[in-house]
């Protein structure tokens, strides 16, 4: 095939089967947790037992190597890609990661330290010289960018260049982003990592994580944890989330711009004190955003005049935004983060995360300004 077709193409046609006579359009879900197999076991076998391999996987993990230029492994959820990439830290190595990272990212990595795996330093990594402070003696550095929920965009490209100076690895949580609006490992990471319960399948139905690297000492690793740990995903998950990224451009399309219009307004109103978006022009990240991305994404945040009582107000007062946790799907949610027992203390207590989706942008508006008015 060839290679100069757009993400937005490949999104479409990545992991389908070969172009045969009789051959089936979209890949079809294996169901077997046994393969026949005969002779020795070699590096090349491809099946042989359901915890190791399945053809649906492989078609997704296809799908989503092919859009983040390396090679791709899916996992049970995003947390157990997470928990994998915590384990190619080596005991007692140092972990740098955001102070206000997404909650449960950040919680493993604090049971890890105080059970004495790693050490951990958290810094503020909108904070670019901070951070580059940071690294020295530590051997990877996590992040998101944009990171969940405070929008925050790291700068990349700069840290990159600190940590190979340094010798740390650094793995990016592309989840807001998605690959078809940043592709960390063309700039510079070892590791990137979905929660493709997010974006990827985009209709909130499936849970499922991945892992992205081109450093094949990395994957095997990777490969192996998943395979001991047993933290496989079902193919019926794989299947869900590959049919998903069949349709993530067109979505998230609608949904940067319904978020772009939507943070404009929101940023005029007089009930709200702040709203974060990186495509706004007076974001602390804009520029960088709009350097380092093809788009600004369909995730923002706000604090309304009032503090918690005005953002409770707000989260029951909608009509057509659902309240409920996580994002990327085709429903908009909204959600005050901060109650969430976990939730980082660097998370504003009145901060209120919204998920754009697909539904028209003026009825969302609608539903917002008519809560605001009661706040």
């Amino acid at each position: 095939m060839s290679g100069d077709w757009s993400a937005d193409t490949w999104a479409v046609i990545a992991g389908r089967p070969a172009h045969q006579t009789g051959a089936p359009v979209s890949p079809p879900i294996e169901l077997t947790s046994t393969y026949l197999s005969s002779g020795p076991l070699g590096a090349t076998d491809i099946g042989v037992y359901g915890r190791s391999n399945n053809a649906t996987w492989r078609a997704l993990e296809d799908a989503i190597g092919v859009l983040e230029h390396g090679t791709a492994l899916c996992f049970a959820s995003g947390m157990a890609a997470g928990a994998a990439l915590f384990d190619l830290i080596e005991p007692g190595g140092r972990l740098v990661m955001a102070d206000s990272a997404y909650n449960t990212m950040l919680a493993l990595a604090r049971q890890l330290a105080a059970a004495g795996r790693i050490s951990l330093s958290t810094v503020d990594i909108a904070d670019t010289d901070a951070v580059l402070a940071a690294l020295p003696g530590a051997d990877w550095l996590i992040l998101e960018s944009p990171t969940n929920p405070l929008l925050q965009v790291a700068d990349l490209v700069t840290l990159a260049e600190g940590a190979a100076a340094s010798g740390v690895r650094i793995g990016v949580d592309n989840t807001f982003a998605t690959p078809l609006l940043q592709n960390p490992l063309d700039l510079g990471a070892s590791v990137v990592l979905h929660s493709a319960t997010k974006y990827l399948s985009g209709h909130s139905d499936v849970v499922a994580g991945a892992l992205v690297t081109r450093d094949e000492e990395l994957l095997n690793r990777l490969q192996s944890y998943r395979t001991m740990q047993g933290s496989i995903l079902g193919p019926m998950e794989a299947w869900l989330v590959l049919r998903g990224l069949r349709t993530l451009s067109v979505r998230l399309e609608r949904q940067q711009a319904t978020a772009g219009v939507l943070a404009e307004r929101l940023n005029a109103h007089p009930a709200i004190d702040r709203v974060r978006y990186p495509g706004l022009v007076d974001d602390p990240g804009h520029d960088l955003a709009r350097r380092q991305m093809r788009g600004f994404g369909a995730m923002l945040a706000l604090e309304p005049v009032g503090g918690i009582d005005a953002a409770e107000r707000l989260v029951h007062g909608v009509q057509l935004w659902v309240p409920a946790t996580s994002l990327g799907g085709v429903e908009s949610l909204l959600e005050r983060r901060r109650r969430i027992a976990s939730e980082p203390e660097t998370v504003p207590d009145s901060l209120v995360r919204l998920s754009v989706g697909l539904e028209d942008v003026e009825d969302l508006w609608a539903d917002l300004d008519q809560a605001l008015a009661q706040v």
